[in-house]
């Protein structure tokens, strides 16, 4: 009962250090905008250069106009995308528009008149702006949170359409950039824009990539199964290895565990709990993908879609490879290396269906239809795109697949 309550102030905490991260991380970019690019009429990208765009050409407080475009966007999200997905961006958006009209009230000597901290050396600020602004959105994206607008777009683009966020939010920041020559018709003020926009990405790209980094923990116990679960109470993977000690010429079992560096003394607390005096050691890896990381980008020519049937009956797999080869690439459980009985330990034949393609997709990770049958009861169940569909034959199921094509 005590580890409960222990591990959900834990995660009570991390959520509460998020909202504080991503308040710091609007504070860092908000100013960066206020202290930097405002006073030398310079833009950057995002709904912050539409922002300073209408508040060059009308005189309207960044705040006022940064805040009702977002909310506009917030409201296409929510419907879009769900509430999971905007509880941190609201918290992001409210705080940089909070942070704004506090930059304002703080640095403005009068009506719309910023102090010039750099004196007249304008490319100075054209650097250092970005470069706050970059930190300030690692800080935010690493806390799972955004400042909204045009990264809301991408998310939005990206849910329908096979393009990446990156290559979306550059286009904007492009256009937006490129419409403040309208205001100043001033091609070197663009440029400038241009500049700010490569300097802010390759800061934020540094940061996150020094944020992101992982770690790879190597544990050696006698106690390894324990601390094996402990880890595993934490919500971590970990893997189990064959050693030997030649030292003490005994087999050993070896713990390899990776995860984010931000969790690092999550899985070292778990090891103390376990056994005090455990040797272990902790490096740095980089290019980390698969379950809880990134995804690798490398696209494969004329790729077909895997989705993989829980059998091992042939006869079943070709029937199913004959009615999906033209789209699918079907697999049976040993091409996925499953060669264990799939679980049913439910009472209706629909239940244990669901049991099996959940189960391969935790931990496989594929796509799959299953088949269970009670006499001469059968029924087929799909696990496609994290939704789940019950089907009364093999046809039926595949006419859904190739309707709904990944």
């Amino acid at each position: 009962m005590n580890d409960k309550l222990i591990k959900k102030k834990s995660a009570a905490f991390y959520e509460i250090r998020d909202y504080v991260m991503i308040c710091i991380g609007t504070l860092l970019y908000t100013g960066g905008v206020s202290v930097f690019m405002l006073p030398y009429g310079l833009t950057t990208g995002g709904v912050s250069g539409v922002a300073s765009i209408i508040y060059y050409a009308t005189g309207l407080p960044v705040y006022v106009s940064y805040g009702f475009i977002n909310f506009c966007f917030l409201i296409l999200a929510i419907k879009i995308l769900g509430w999971k997905f905007c509880f941190k961006t609201i918290a992001g958006v409210v705080s940089s528009t909070v942070w704004y009209s506090i930059w304002q009230m703080i640095l403005c000597e009068g009506i719309n008149t910023w102090p010039m901290v750099c004196g007249d050396q304008i490319f100075m600020a054209c650097i250092l702006g970005p470069i706050i602004c970059g930190i300030g959105l690692s800080i935010c994206f690493e806390n799972h949170g955004s400042t909204g607008g045009t990264d809301i777009i991408a998310a939005i683009l990206n849910k329908y359409k096979d393009v990446s966020l990156g290559q979306i939010i550059l286009l904007c920041d492009v256009l937006i950039i490129s419409s403040c020559y309208f205001v100043f018709y001033d091609v070197e003020r663009v440029i400038y824009g241009y500049v700010m926009m490569i300097v802010c990405a390759v800061t934020l790209d540094t940061s996150t990539r020094r944020i992101h980094q992982a770690v790879r923990f190597e544990i050696f116990s006698r106690n390894y199964s324990r601390i094996a679960d402990e880890i595993n109470e934490e919500g971590f993977g970990t893997t189990v290895l064959d050693g030997f000690g030649w030292y003490t010429k005994t087999e050993r079992k070896v713990l390899v565990c990776i995860c984010s560096k931000r969790y690092q003394d999550i899985i070292m607390r778990a090891i103390k709990r376990v056994d005090p005096y455990a040797f272990f050691s902790v490096s740095n890896v980089t290019n980390v993908y698969g379950e809880g990381f990134g995804v690798a980008k490398t696209k494969l020519k004329d790729q077909k879609p895997i989705i993989v049937f829980a059998t091992d009956d042939q006869i079943l797999i070709t029937k199913a490879r004959d009615l999906l080869s033209e789209a699918y690439e079907v697999r049976s459980l040993s091409d996925i290396g499953c060669h264990t009985p799939l679980p049913q330990t439910h009472d209706t034949i629909e239940k244990n269906a669901q049991e099996k393609v959940r189960y391969i997709n935790k931990y496989y990770g594929f796509d799959s239809f299953a088949l269970c049958t009670e006499g001469e009861r059968k029924t087929f169940c799909l696990l496609n795109k994290g939704n789940t569909y019950r089907f009364p034959s093999l046809e039926a199921t595949t006419s859904f697949l190739l309707k709904n094509k990944q």
